[in-house]
């Protein structure tokens, strides 16, 4: 099984920073979690490798509606289950036989591991909340193996 680099970023609120784009640079597909904001995000991130993305609960109108509450992206054998609000988790990720749950919505960037899934917010990587840091993650895949690594887009 070949190994697969994914980019991972929400809440980017129309907000697609240079820093974020570099962070993306080489990846083989992108999964956006909501908040995007307006269509002109993803086209932009669309210039970099496919995108995959869910609606966030400020993604609204016609461009929101457009988007998927829930999403199930497959990669290398591995299935990744996206929304944007984890309270709005309605399955068992273990049971469902998901290898990851992608979430944003709390701009804070989280990556646990719950029953063998990881659950990833890659945090927000739009405009800066308070004093929540600004991030993206990058999901490493490889066989079975599932792991983040976050890049803060704005140095402290």
């Amino acid at each position: 099984m070949a190994a697969h680099l994914i980019g991972v970023i929400s809440d980017t609120h129309g907000l697609l920073r240079p820093e974020a784009v570099q962070a993306l640079q080489g990846v083989e597909l992108i999964i956006h979690a909501g908040d995007v904001g307006e269509p002109k995000i993803l086209a932009r991130l669309s210039r970099i490798a496919p995108v995959r993305a869910v609606r966030g609960n400020t993604d609204r109108g016609e461009f929101g509606g457009s988007l998927p509450l829930t999403r199930v992206v497959e990669v290398g054998g591995l299935h990744l289950y996206v929304l944007h609000e984890l309270f709005t988790l309605d399955l068992d990720p273990k049971a469902a036989g998901l290898a990851a749950v992608i979430y944003g919505h709390s701009h804070r960037p989280r990556a646990e591991y719950k029953d063998g899934v990881l659950y990833l917010n890659p945090g927000s990587a739009g405009p800066r909340r308070f004093t929540l840091p600004v991030t993206l993650a990058r999901l490493h895949l490889d066989g079975h193996i599932c792991k983040p690594d976050f890049l803060n887009l704005l140095e402290p």
